[in-house]
C-alpha cells in the first residue's frame, strides 16, 4: 500500500512515523513544501527572544534524519498543486519540475499560513508574521540588530501576546491592537481577558482593544500604524491575524470543506474513503457540543495524526472524541490556562449555568514564591457537571486546566471532583488543592450558601445600590466601612439587617466567613465579591 502525505510538520510526519510502525511493509511518502520539517512552530517566539537561543533546537528531525528513523521517503522544497481524485495521483512541482505521484491512500496535512490582510504598506520593511522559521529568522534579526525600539503586534490572540511577551523581553516597547473587544476572545470571558489586559499593562505591552488595522505607513519600512482609532509610531509592524488553512489547490477538488477547512469524521477520514486529513488544514468537533470545531493546535495534530495512521494501517481506532479548545500561555506578567465552555458559549448554546471566580494559593502560602491562582468554573446549573475552566496567575497553570480536562473528558460533575485526592506538598499546591477549593466555593454557591457578586456583575454596575463593606485583614479600602471578621458575636451597630451590603476582602474567603457568620445573626442581604480585591484591585485606589 502507497500512502502519500501532503506536508511534513506535525501532523504529517506524526501520520508517516506511526504508519510505518502500524505497517512496516507500507510505501510512505511525504511531499512537503517547506524546506524543512518536524518543526515546532509553537516554540518560534521563544527563539526570537533567545529564550531558546539555538535555531537547530526548533527541529525535531531533518528529512535525512527522519528518513532514516522511519523508512518514509521525505520530498521537501516540493508543492502539491493539484489533485485528481478519479486518477488517485497528485501532481507536484519541485524546483519548476512537475512531477505526478500515486497514491492508494492520502493524507493531507499541509497546514496553515498566517492571515495576510488586504491593507496598505504590507510589503514595507518591518513588517513580520510568525508562522514559519524563516519568519522568526527575519523578527530576530531585525531586533537583534538594533533596529526595532517600538513595535506594533496586530492581534491579540495567543500567537500575538507571545510575540508580544518575547519583544517586551528584548527590550522593545510594544503595543497591541485588536479589533475584538477584548484580548483572546475566544478563549476567555470578558472579565477574565481584562485581568490579562491589566497585566500586559502592568508590564510594559499596551493593548487597545476595539481598535482595527487600517494600513501601515512608511517611505520604505515601517513608521507608524494606522489604525482605526488613529495613526500610531512602530519600527515595526508584527501581523498576528489568525491562520488560514492552506487548502487553495483543494478548491476544485469536490471534498466537503468548512471556511477553507477539510471536514473529517472521527477517523480523520474527509468526505473521499481513501483521503484522510489532520492538523490545522482540517475541522473536527468539540467534546462536549459535537459541533464544529477548528484546533490548530500542534497537540491536536499529533493526536489526530496518529489516529489517521491507525486506521489507514487496518487498526481498530477509537474514533477522535473532539476538542476541548484547551489553551495554556505565558504571557506578560500573566500565564492563562483555559479548557472547556466559557460562560459566553454556555449561555449562547442555551444553556443555565452557575459560575465563580476563586482566588487560592498556588502552594502553600509560606512557602517562597506561593502566588494566587485565579480560576473561573462554569458549571451546568442543574446538573452540576463541570462545562469548562479558566485560570489565571504566575504559577503553573497548566497542572489547573489539565485537571479540569480530565474532568470534562470524564463527564464529571463537581461532586466527582470534591474530595479528589491531588497531591499535595508545600512547594507544589496547598492542603486543598486550588482546583479542589473553587470547586467547594462552587457547590456552596449553588446550594446557596454563599450568595456572591461575580466581578462581571460589579463591573457592569450592579453594586451602585450596595454599601461597600471592607472585610480585610486590617483596613484596606478607602472610603469604605471597615467589619473585623473576629470581633462579630451579635448584631452589629450601623447596619440594618436587611440593608444592602457588598463584603469585600483579599480573596473572598474572609468576606464569606463574615456573611456566613451575619446570616446566623439575621442578615439577610450580604453579597460577597468573587474574587476580593486580587480580581478587582481598582477598589484599593483613592
Amino acid at each position: 500500500m502507497k500512502i502519500v502525505i501532503i506536508g511534513g510538520v506535525a501532523a504529517g510526519t506524526k501520520t508517516a512515523a506511526k504508519l510505518r510502525r502500524e505497517d512496516p511493509s507500507a510505501e510512505v511518502v511525504i511531499l512537503t513544501k517547506s524546506k524543512d520539517i518536524s518543526y515546532a512552530g509553537c516554540g518560534l517566539p521563544y527563539y526570537v527572544s533567545r529564550v531558546i537561543p539555538e535555531r537547530s533546537q526548533l527541529f525535531v528531525n531533518t528529512p535525512e534524519s527522519f528518513e532514516a528513523l522511519t523508512g518514509a521517503k521525505v520530498y521537501n522544497n516540493t508543492e502539491v498543486t493539484a489533485l485528481d481524485r478519479a486518477a488517485k495521483t497528485v501532481t507536484a512541482v519541485c524546483e519548476g519540475v512537475e512531477t505526478i505521484h500515486s497514491y492508494d491512500k492520502l493524507v493531507i496535512a499541509v497546514g496553515a499560513s498566517p492571515i495576510r490582510p488586504n491593507v496598505p504598506g504590507v510589503e514595507l520593511e518591518n513588517v513580520f508574521y510568525m508562522g514559519s522559521p524563516e519568519d522568526a529568522d527575519a523578527l530576530k534579526a531585525a531586533v537583534d540588530g538594533g533596529s526595532i525600539k517600538r513595535a506594533m503586534v496586530v492581534g491579540g490572540g495567543l500567537i500575538g501576546l507571545e510575540v508580544a511577551e518575547n519583544l517586551s523581553a528584548c527590550g522593545v516597547k510594544v503595543s497591541v491592537i485588536d479589533i475584538a473587544p477584548q484580548v483572546l476572545p475566544n478563549l476567555l470571558d470578558a472579565e477574565m481577558a481584562g485581568y490579562v489586559e491589566n497585566c500586559l499593562a502592568e508590564e510594559g505591552v499596551m493593548p487597545f482593544t476595539g481598535v482595527g488595522l487600517e494600513g501601515i505607513l512608511g517611505e520604505t519600512k515601517v513608521e507608524k500604524v494606522q489604525t482605526s482609532k488613529r495613526a500610531m509610531k512602530a519600527d515595526a509592524c508584527v501581523l498576528a491575524l489568525g491562520f488560514r488553512p492552506n487548502t487553495g489547490f483543494l478548491q476544485e477538488s469536490g471534498l466537503e470543506m468548512i471556511r477553507g477547512t477539510l471536514v473529517v469524521d472521527g477517523q480523520m477520514r474527509t468526505s473521499d474513503p481513501d483521503i484522510y486529513a489532520c492538523g490545522d488544514c482540517a475541522i473536527v468537533s468539540h467534546r462536549l457540543t459535537g459541533e464544529r470545531r477548528w484546533s490548530a493546535m500542534g497537540s491536536t495534530a499529533n493526536i489526530c495524526g496518529r489516529i489517521a495512521a491507525r486506521s489507514i494501517a487496518g487498526k481498530e481506532v477509537q474514533p477522535h472524541p473532539g476538542v476541548l479548545s484547551t489553551g495554556v500561555a505565558k504571557l506578560p506578567g500573566i500565564n492563562m490556562g483555559r479548557t472547556g465552555l466559557t460562560e459566553k458559549e454556555a449561555l449562547a448554546l442555551g444553556m443555565e449555568v452557575e459560575t465563580v471566580v476563586a482566588v487560592s494559593d498556588d502552594k502553600a502560602h509560606y512557602y517562597p514564591g506561593s502566588n494566587p491562582f485565579i480560576i473561573k468554573l462554569i458549571a451546568d446549573k442543574a446538573s452540576h457537571k463541570l462545562l469548562g475552566l479558566q485560570v489565571l496567575g504566575k504559577g503553573a497553570v497548566d497542572k489547573i486546566t489539565d485537571i479540569a480536562v480530565v474532568a470534562l473528558s470524564m463527564g464529571a460533575t463537581l461532586e466527582d471532583l470534591q474530595y479528589c485526592d491531588f497531591a499535595y506538598a508545600p512547594p507544589f499546591s496547598t492542603a486543598i488543592h486550588p482546583f479542589e477549593t473553587a470547586v467547594n466555593i462552587l457547590l456552596n454557591k449553588l446550594d446557596g450558601a454563599y450568595e456572591t457578586m461575580t466581578p462581571a456583575q460589579f463591573a457592569a454596575g450592579a453594586a451602585e445600590d450596595y454599601k461597600i463593606v471592607d472585610t480585610s485583614i486590617a483596613p484596606a479600602l478607602p472610603n469604605a466601612p471597615y467589619i473585623q471578621l473576629t470581633e462579630v458575636n451579635g448584631e452589629i451597630e450601623g447596619y440594618g439587617k436587611d440593608e444592602k451590603l457588598l463584603l469585600v476582602c483579599n480573596k473572598g474567603r474572609r468576606a464569606y466567613l463574615l456573611q456566613n457568620r451575619m446570616k446566623f445573626f439575621g442578615y439577610t442581604n450580604t453579597k460577597v465579591l468573587e474574587g476580593g480585591t486580587t480580581f478587582t484591585p481598582s477598589l484599593l485606589e483613592e
